[in-house]
């Protein structure tokens, strides 16, 4: 006998796939990630996917990691004047295997 019109619920419990299609962020996010690279995908939309900046974040000392060559290059980021004064000059493109730390602040 078959089921009619059956409702299944997936679950995945691991991300299988290639590293370097995900951009991580690592540090003071309130929920720091690791998620799967889209197309057009910027700072502020990666920000806003995790919540945010922790309260001991310090937002415009973060940097961007980014492998170009073989060699890896260091960007700076303003991510406190994006979120805090929506400074779009700060937003930026990112691309598949990008790492972004956000260190603490020293009060």
């Amino acid at each position: 006998s078959y089921i009619k019109s059956p409702k299944v619920t997936v679950m995945i419990s691991s991300a299988s796939g290639n590293m370097i299609e995900r951009v991580k962020l690592v540090g003071e996010a309130v929920k720091p990630a690791s998620m799967a690279y889209r197309h057009g995908m910027t700072l502020l939309d990666l920000m806003i996917a995790v919540g945010g900046l922790s309260p001991y974040a310090d937002g415009n000392d973060a940097e961007l990691h980014r492998i170009r060559d073989g060699k890896v290059i260091v960007y700076e980021l303003r991510i406190q004047d994006l979120l805090d004064d929506a400074d779009l000059s700060a937003n930026v493109d990112l691309m598949p295997g990008d790492v972004i730390r956000i260190p603490e602040t020293w009060f």
